[in-house]
């Protein structure tokens, strides 16, 4: 039987789990079939999220880069890196060259807060941020000098509390992490001294979970500060639906166990401060053409309908810099289908539906673009399982809605031995003079990072700082 190609766009968890599902779910049919996967990645490096959206001092977190290690290591999957969709390959280039295309491109934008001076110098997407203390090479590593002695996190999830752990915890306990040597240098120069992060609900409210929140009271040399009476569940909740859930719900009675403790906690003055605050909307933000000088906050509550509303009873901190960290959006890809509204590729259990509401052939999607920004990494691993189910279904005689369904991905051993050569799209990109970026050049790029930690000092790794040092150790110029 012929091999089943698919093109996954997209190497982060949601692209590889999406691989890995395509392996054992084609293993499982009956009778099995053989298939190749190429996962292409507009970055020369793979991981996505994993490595450059997960702080570099969470590194357990990080340990997920080892799972999906082992799927890029299988005979049946392909990195294609350094092709962009849309750039270098258009969707109809994937179309002539597959059986069929995932799209698993994920959520790369922040959402917008809609108040004046957002864009004044100082006032900066959270995903800029972390984008670059994450070594992305999108980012110059001399974007940030980080000057302000004030800053204002806005957000309450978990994004935001990493933002603010990287602000103003000690930069010498980065120095064993894979944390970039100028942006290392960067913070170890930083003049932030206090962090004020800001949430619109309350502590019943928020996003975050409690391991990551624990995290914050244990910085050493960090005072953890709880505005003042907004650690009480029913001051600005007329529904009492705060109180209750403090009492039901095991995530929200956890976070507010903690918070509860640092709202009892005496200041010890230890030089740097973290001020949570709750029950707060951002109204404008106060500066010119230098920068950022004020964040006004109107305080907020709910009404006895659970609406959230203003109270008309404003402050204004006076910060210098500004993150906002509301929430990611997935941005379109060029000629696919995409849901202005929603910020999804709009789909049926995977499978894309063009203009008309029916579903485009041999056109899929998985992850955030698929769901939207919800959910943990491993959420992922059951998101692609169910593309996949749809797309085997459509392509291979695989399981239809009302049929057993193929175990889901993690039961099944990765079959041995599937096919080798070249990617389809290999003629193309050679034709088009686009030197594209496989596994064994990834692993060049990990054995450099590995040698300038050893140069360093610094624990097992450290990010090359740019792109051009990335393309030198994978023999790109």
């Amino acid at each position: 039987m012929d091999t089943l190609h698919v093109a996954v766009v997209g190497s982060g968890p949601a692209g590889l789990y999406t691989a890995e599902a395509l392996i054992k779910q084609s293993a499982a049919l009956d009778p099995p079939r053989a298939i190749r996967v190429d996962v292409l990645d507009r970055l020369p490096t793979p991981y996505g999220l994993v490595r450059y959206g997960v702080a570099p001092d969470h590194k357990s977190i990080k340990s997920i880069a080892e799972y999906l290690r082992n799927v890029l290591e299988h005979d049946a999957v392909h990195f294609v890196g350094n092709v962009h969709l849309g750039k270098d390959v258009t969707r109809a280039d994937l179309l002539v060259h597959y059986d069929a295309v995932v799209y698993a491109t994920g959520a790369m934008r922040d959402r917008h807060l809609g108040i004046p001076g957002e864009d004044l110098p100082g006032s900066i997407a959270a995903t800029d941020f972390v984008n670059w203390y994450c070594g992305h090479p999108d980012m110059d590593p001399g974007t940030f000098t980080l000057d302000a002695e004030s800053v204002a996190v806005i957000g309450v999830g978990n994004v935001a509390v990493d933002v603010a752990r990287i602000l103003i915890r000690n930069p010498d306990e980065l120095r064993e992490t894979d944390v970039s040597q100028p942006v290392l240098d960067a913070l170890t120069a930083s003049k932030v001294r206090e962090v004020h992060m800001i949430g619109r609900r309350g502590p019943a409210q928020a996003k975050f979970t409690t391991k990551e929140l624990r995290e914050l009271g244990e910085l050493e040399g960090v005072d953890v500060v709880i505005g003042d009476g907004e650690a009480d569940l029913d001051a600005f909740d007329a529904t009492g639906e705060s109180a209750r859930l403090a009492e039901t719900d095991r995530h929200v009675r956890g976070n507010y166990t903690v918070i509860k403790d640092w709202a009892q906690r005496l200041p010890a003055g230890t030089g740097r401060r973290l001020t949570v605050r709750f029950w707060l909307r951002p109204t404008e933000i106060l500066g010119g053409n230098e920068g950022v000088s004020g964040l006004t906050l109107e305080r907020t509550r709910l009404d006895e309908s659970g609406k959230l509303q203003g109270t008309g009873q404003f402050e204004t901190l006076p910060v210098q810099m500004v993150l906002r960290s509301v929430g990611y959006q997935s941005v379109p890809l060029a000629g696919v289908p995409f849901d202005e509204r929603n910020y999804v590729v709009p789909n049926e259990a995977g499978r894309v539906i063009g203009p008309d509401g029916r579903p485009l052939r041999g056109q899929y999607v998985s992850g955030w673009l698929k769901r939207g920004p919800t959910g943990v990494i491993g959420t992922n691993k059951s998101d692609a399982a169910e593309t996949v189910r749809s797309l085997l279904a459509d392509l291979a005689g695989g399981p239809g809605p009302g049929d057993v369904q193929v175990p889901r991905a993690g039961l099944l051993r990765m079959p041995e031995g599937a096919p080798e050569g070249e990617s389809p799209l290999e003629g193309l990109l050679a034709y088009r003079d686009i030197r594209h970026v496989s596994y064994d050049d990834w692993l060049g790029i990990e054995a450099a990072e590995k040698e300038l930690a050893a140069s360093l000092g610094r624990g097992a790794r450290v990010k090359l700082a740019s792109r051009q040092d990335i393309h030198k150790a994978c023999g790109l110029g």
